[in-house]
């Protein structure tokens, strides 16, 4: 991407942690899991000229926030007086960690410090961040995935597919997964007959499907016009998500867990996919989306984020091949002014930084205790 902005001078006083635990407006069954409540971890970076930087993890378990908070701890030990300068410190980090490796939830914890670091610079610098990494604001393309989770009620999951395109929204994601191919169809055909022809929908197994189930269910999907497939086999099978790609008409969409950009690099040197979609807390923070753009850039990829629209919606109006932007609403009962999304577009507000202030009241109130 462009060279870097410059850097206000700020020095590193204190990063805090907070775990809070959501609940969500719409059961968003898996695969793997059915997820009702959303374990946050609110992470803030301190300074001493009264700068603060924000960002939260999504961790999956509330066991892991717990995790991380430590991790956090470490990661403040090792960077109190510092200055903020994300690429440097992201180095120092990672030689510290060497010995235990730069993944799971050391990674987090350092995308966390990473990403509200440059929060706090673009605060500093009194620009939304993505001004502040040399973008010009811009509506994002933005589709719903706060719902549709795999349901036995299949009126029900037509309903809920209507309830998603609410407010302007034209694309929604649907998970499937189900025990044959036939009633993944037979899903499909649910949602499809309630939206219409002209509501992209993306599917996502999840990871479920062993390769050649994959190639079955796969071609199914090649007449049904979905707009992509997502993670039908295990995350890091490249050389299967490659044949998948070549042997399918659908597109091919992984990336949520690619970790750090090498890992991406890697599969895209495979063909692994059509598209990419990284993760925030997972390719690196905004140090790590910005190498990670620089890539599908190179290999003409478009690419679109995972979670953590509030963030993401500034990478992309940075990212050169800007695809989608994924919404889920978990954060916004905790924001004071939640991301703004209309006619199918999430808008850039002129707040500076990336625009999250916690409302105090809602964070007690779903704090972990």
């Amino acid at each position: 991407m462009a060279n870097d902005p410059k850097f206000a001078s700020l020095t590193i006083r204190a990063l805090r942690g907070m775990p809070v635990e959501v609940p969500l407006n719409f059961v968003l069954g898996t695969s793997a899991v059915a997820i009702r409540k959303a374990p946050l971890l609110l992470v803030d970076l301190e300074t001493e000229e009264g700068v603060t930087g924000r960002t939260y993890l999504f961790c999956y378990l509330p066991a892991a926030a717990r995790a991380i908070i430590s991790l956090l701890e470490e990661v403040e030990r090792i960077v109190k007086g510092e200055t903020v300068a994300p690429a440097e410190l992201w180095k120092k980090l990672a030689r510290r960690f060497t010995l235990i490796g730069v993944q799971g939830v050391v990674r987090m914890a350092m995308s966390a410090f990473d990403a509200a670091s440059w929060d706090a610079l673009a605060i500093a610098a009194n620009k939304p961040l993505a001004n502040f990494i040399g973008a010009t604001p811009r509506d994002i393309p933005t589709y719903n995935s706060c719902g549709l989770g795999l349901k036995d009620d299949l009126g029900a999951l037509a309903d809920e597919a209507e309830k998603l395109l609410a407010g302007g929204f034209r694309a929604v994601k649907l998970r499937l997964g189900y025990p044959t191919v036939q009633e993944d169809i037979a899903a499909v055909h649910a949602v499809r007959k309630r939206i219409g022809d002209d509501i992209a929908l993306m599917v996502d197994y999840n990871q479920m499907l062993a390769l050649a189930d994959a190639l079955v269910r796969g071609r199914a999907l090649d007449a049904e016009n979905i707009y992509w497939l997502e993670e039908p086999i295990r995350h890091d099978d490249y050389a299967g998500a490659a044949k998948l790609a070549r042997e399918l008409k659908v597109p091919i969409q992984i990336g949520e867990n690619f970790s750090l950009p090498a890992a991406m690099a890697t599969a895209v040197e495979q063909s692994a996919a059509d598209f990419v979609m990284p993760d925030l807390e997972r390719i690196g923070g905004v140090t790590g989306w910005r190498d990670a753009a620089d890539i599908a850039h190179s290999h003409k990829l478009k690419m679109s984020s995972h979670l953590f629209p509030e963030v993401s919606v500034h990478l992309l109006a940075a990212t050169p091949t800007c695809h989608f932007l994924e919404y889920v609403d978990w954060a916004n009962v905790l924001l004071e002014e939640p991301l703004v999304v209309a006619n199918g577009h999430a808008q850039i507000s002129g707040r500076p930084g990336n625009g999250m202030t916690w409302d105090k009241k809602a964070v007690e109130r779903y704090r972990m205790h």
